[in-house]
């Protein structure tokens, strides 16, 4: 079922998400069922359980081709439940953002450019991945979301956050990094 996404602004995504204590679950599936389904309708790289107005820390993300986000590399698709994120170094890279909860906008955000990624699917077994560039952003930004921050919050330069239309008159997003 597609679920309405919050919008930056309401309350509910600025709260810290609780771990998920059972897998294996109707009310996982359903969850995880309505997610995709979102996703899916809106063409999002990833969505979080708080921006469909669920507390608990469950990610889904993956990409092979969107109109979102044109010449990106491949994500994987991937249900990613109570993440944790290790940075391998403090190298970062800035890129433009987007958010199903910022919708018709763009920010130049900062990230870490490599990271290990290690949490359960939704059966609990429990996975880790090491990954870089795109996939690492992604990532970073969704779990962002189970934290109660949104990329606008790490935007360091506002002269590159807007509306897509006002940042790229002349294209229809943001042009590839």
């Amino acid at each position: 079922m597609i679920r309405a996404v919050l919008r930056m602004g309401d309350p509910r995504l600025l709260q810290k998400s609780l771990p998920v204590a059972k897998f294996g679950t109707k009310e996982l599936a359903d969850l995880l069922a309505d997610m995709r389904d979102t996703m899916a309708h809106l063409n999002g790289a990833g969505l979080a359980a708080p921006q469909i107005g669920v507390g608990l820390r469950v990610v889904i993300f993956g990409v092979t081709s969107n109109p979102r986000y044109p010449g990106i590399e491949p994500v994987p698709d991937t249900v990613l439940i109570n993440p944790q994120i290790t940075p391998l170094s403090n190298e970062t890279e800035e890129g433009w953002e987007g958010c199903l909860s910022v919708p018709g906008m763009r920010g130049w955000v900062p990230r870490y450019r490599r990271l290990r990624y290690a949490g359960f699917d939704e059966h609990g077994k429990r996975f880790e991945r090491e990954v870089e560039g795109f996939h690492a952003r992604v990532v970073q930004h969704e779990v962002d979301h189970l934290d109660g921050v949104l990329y606008p919050m790490r935007t360091r330069d506002l002269t590159k956050f807007g509306f897509n239309d006002a940042l790229f008159p002349d294209a229809d997003l943001p042009p590839e990094d």
